[in-house]
């Protein structure tokens, strides 16, 4: 396939609608296997429930994780004319460069957790509109955004982590929350890169007039309204994930947003994504507990770049490497009473 399935919004409210679930046959088959195991039963905890969720959705009750994705997107944002963030728009492709040359923080989790990286820097020439003046996005754009994100997983991934950089996207992510599950501006927007009060005043503002001036509900349409290049392709990301049968790790408040979207376009299409881990940005938690997402960590991060997700990959790997490798009672020559 050398373009994405759709080309329009309604063609991928359709696709989600059509997702196809788990395998329950390799569902029932991981179960069956984890209470063979030489252990107590539950003794692993969390562990069994994960490697059993990705048994069945990779469609074998005894799996590997050999070939994880993580993908980099990046976007820039017009509401940063309102002084949303602590850094001018020229540092997303500043740090775009940085990706490409190994020398952020995800590079690194990358190499630790044998990840292939790839980054896209979606049109950093060109920002979406200022939401607080309109829609953020034509619908010919979001789509391609979409669509670019739809078409840079690779098939061949066994495990996708999709992070994201753009100045001024946790603008847009609290508009996106805001927006879907309703409340406060106050409540969903935070400090993101470290505005100061003068900063989150502004934030907050921003976040208001974009809500009022955008007053489509329809979770696509606020996608398109209110959110950015780099939050569109996660969400198409994901989405190919679930077609393609690759478990998804979420990475912090962006990606949650983004993938919220999906979750409230078609309940259930965030079924085969687990949440790595719970940010220190303040929402984060609270857009988790509307999802039903447990997180794998908690260790105060607010990087994004999928930092968190990936260093939850190393979890989700030592789930798989117990259920697949240990060895069951009769295997073992144990008895198991």
């Amino acid at each position: 396939m050398t373009t994405a399935p759709f080309s329009s919004l309604s063609d991928f409210r359709t696709l989600l609608a059509r997702a196809s679930g788990p395998d329950a046959a390799a569902r029932a088959g991981a179960e069956a296997r984890n209470g063979q195991l030489t252990k107590p039963p539950g003794a692993l905890g969390r562990l069994e429930d994960l490697a059993i969720w990705y048994a069945a959705w990779r469609g074998d009750a005894r799996p590997q994780i050999k070939a994880p994705q993580i993908i980099i997107f990046a976007g820039n944002h017009g509401v940063c004319a309102q002084g949303v963030s602590a850094f001018p728009p020229e540092v997303t492709a500043q740090m775009v460069a940085n990706f490409e040359h190994g020398g952020a923080a995800i590079n690194q989790l990358a190499k630790a957790v044998g990840a292939r990286m790839d980054v896209h820097a979606l049109s950093l020439d060109t920002p979406t509109a200022d939401f607080t003046q309109g829609p953020a996005m034509t619908e010919a754009e979001v789509v391609a955004a979409l669509a670019a994100g739809w078409m840079a997983v690779d098939p061949a991934a066994d495990l996708l982590v999709v992070g994201e950089m753009g100045i001024g996207n946790t603008t847009a992510a609290a508009a996106l929350a805001c927006a879907l599950y309703g409340g406060t501006a106050a409540e969903w927007a935070g400090r993101g890169t470290g505005v100061d009060d003068a900063g989150l005043v502004r934030k907050v503002a921003a976040v208001e007039s974009g809500l009022a001036r955008n007053s489509d509900r329809d979770p696509l349409e606020v996608m398109r309204c209110l959110g950015g290049r780099e939050l569109a392709a996660m969400a198409g990301a994901i989405a190919a994930a679930r077609a393609l049968g690759i478990p998804v790790i979420l990475d912090g408040f962006i990606c949650t947003a983004s993938a919220a979207v999906l979750e409230q376009a078609q309940p259930g299409a965030l079924d085969h994504c687990v949440a790595g881990h719970q940010s220190a940005e303040a929402a984060h938690g609270r857009l988790l507990e509307a999802l039903g997402k447990q997180p794998l960590l908690r260790l105060g991060l607010r990087l994004g770049e999928g930092s968190g997700a990936a260093l939850a990959i190393g979890i989700l790997t030592g789930a798989i490497a117990c259920h697949s490798g240990m060895l069951t009672f009769a295997e073992a020559g144990v008895s198991d009473g």
